[in-house]
């Protein structure tokens, strides 16, 4: 465990056909009902990036695809980015470390630099470095850089915009379904990495032994930690937590990454940040005793403070919109605004305050699967207009067909010029005042306030 090095240099041409291995993951089964993803050979040698390019000649915007899983699982090979470069840009796609691998915290592990923990985030930015040096061997611009990425990938977005050490890197930055709020204090990942030496078997001041340790048992403990901080809380309904986060070391995060953006640590750059309508339905198959009760609603409210206010402008506002009230309804939405909403509509009014180009959105197109709605991770099979790979999870026909591509415009628009409007779509910047948001559904407009009395419930919960 050490920060990413560049590569040995090589003589001749190196066989790059093929996909090189994920990182080290987890194997814990899973209720969550996604499209199945091929499985991959896994190594510790994981560092490995894809690039999808039109042509190397040329400077083209450059788009860097962050991978999310929970920071446990995923792979850049996942990522499909021939649609997107075929409308004119270079996409690159990453391997980062995960699980313990990617966030230990030991002083036993520094470098002579005291560099002790992130070396997932690090990868990243040594992806990223690579990117800055190599893309204009494949037609890239390595001065017009887009970091883009889903869910945990989302939050890494979240935490290089917050990184001194990633600034420069990248030119603009689109979080979905993941901002800034998501690092752990180093006391308290320190806490936790020595739990996991104990119950790897070693000494956290022996960083021999933790490199000797198998892969079959570093999953295994990584994987029980997974399970304690997450899935456990989820199937109790409870708001759970991630076990192997970034972590506020003084050097790559000085700060909780929404925080490091405010005081301006890191990356000044454009931002477009989005969340799904539901995104915690893909959530409510891992509850195990079903949705709450009445009773039980209100007192899982308590989990984030004083519930009845909340609890009752939830009801409210969802009443007074024809929502539905049912407990299990109103429980999932506090969730998903609790995990992403809020955190993403924080950083679109934090980039907005410093005068910075902004754009909000929400995607609101619905799964065909009974009860997912406009889930967690669906828009990402627009965004590369993959959705025609699963349609019984996505959807199809020609209103999928324009919403695909739609997105992917306006992707790639922001990624050319920091603006996503293009000749059929015309996209505001968001505001502080009036919040406009774009919804990306059947039919695409904008919206001012979107579910605004649920948001201002969070204010002084949510910083």
């Amino acid at each position: 465990m050490a920060v990413a090095q560049p590569p040995e240099p090589w003589e001749g041409v190196r066989d790059a056909t093929e996909y090189g291995p994920n990182s080290l993951q987890s194997s814990i089964a899973s209720d969550i009902p996604l499209p199945p993803q091929p499985r991959r050979p896994m190594s510790e040698d994981c560092l490995y990036l894809n690039v999808v390019t039109p042509g190397l000649s040329g400077s083209r915007p450059v788009m860097v695809w962050i991978h999310g899983g929970g920071f446990t699982t995923g792979s850049g090979a996942d990522f499909a980015g021939r649609q997107l470069a075929e409308r004119g840009v270079v996409v690159v796609a990453m391997n980062y470390r995960l699980g313990a691998l990617g966030s230990l915290a030991l002083p036993a592990l520094a470098d002579r630099k005291g560099r002790f923990t992130n070396f997932g985030l690090r990868d990243q930015i040594a992806a990223l470095r690579w990117v800055h040096d190599n893309i204009a061997s494949f037609g890239g611009d390595p001065d017009n850089v887009t970091i883009f990425g889903e869910s945990a990938g989302g939050l890494s977005v979240g935490s290089l915009l917050g990184s001194p050490e990633a600034k420069g890197l990248f030119h603009r930055a689109i979080p979905q379904s993941g901002a800034g709020h998501q690092a752990r204090p180093a006391d308290e990942a320190l806490s936790a990495s020595e739990q996991f030496c104990e119950l790897l078997g070693v000494r956290p001041d022996d960083p021999a032994a933790l490199r000797a340790a198998s892969p079959e048992a570093i999953l295994e403990v990584s994987d029980a930690m997974e399970v304690s901080a997450g899935p456990a809380p989820m199937r109790a309904r409870k708001p759970p937590a991630m076990a192997h986060t970034p972590v506020i070391d003084g050097q790559c995060l000085l700060a909780l990454p929404i925080e490091g953006l405010r005081r301006g640590h890191g990356s000044a750059v454009p931002v477009m940040a989005g969340w799904t309508a539901d995104e915690w339905s893909l959530f409510e198959p891992m509850w195990e005793n079903g949705p709450p009760s009445a009773d039980e609603l209100e007192s899982h409210f308590g989990e984030f403070g004083p519930p009845r206010p909340m609890h009752r402008a939830y009801l409210d506002a969802r009443a007074a919109r024809g929502d539905s009230t049912a407990p299990g309804d109103v429980w999932s939405a506090a969730l998903a605004d609790w995990m992403f909403r809020v955190p993403a509509d924080r950083l679109l009014e934090a980039n907005a305050t410093a005068g910075r180009p902004t754009y909000g959105y929400v995607f609101t197109w619905e799964s065909p699967v009974e009860g997912l709605g406009a889930c967690h991770s669906l828009d990402v099979l627009f965004v590369t207009g993959t959705y025609t790979l699963a349609p019984d999870f996505a959807g199809s026909g020609p209103a999928a067909d324009a919403l695909a591509n739609t997105m992917m415009d306006a992707w790639v628009a922001f990624a050319t010029n920091g603006d996503p409007s293009t000749p059929s779509l015309h996209w505001p910047r968001f505001e502080t005042d009036t919040r406009p948001i774009m919804v990306l559904g059947e039919q695409c407009h904008m919206v001012e306030g979107w579910h605004e009395e649920e948001r201002r419930a969070w204010d002084g919960v949510i910083p």
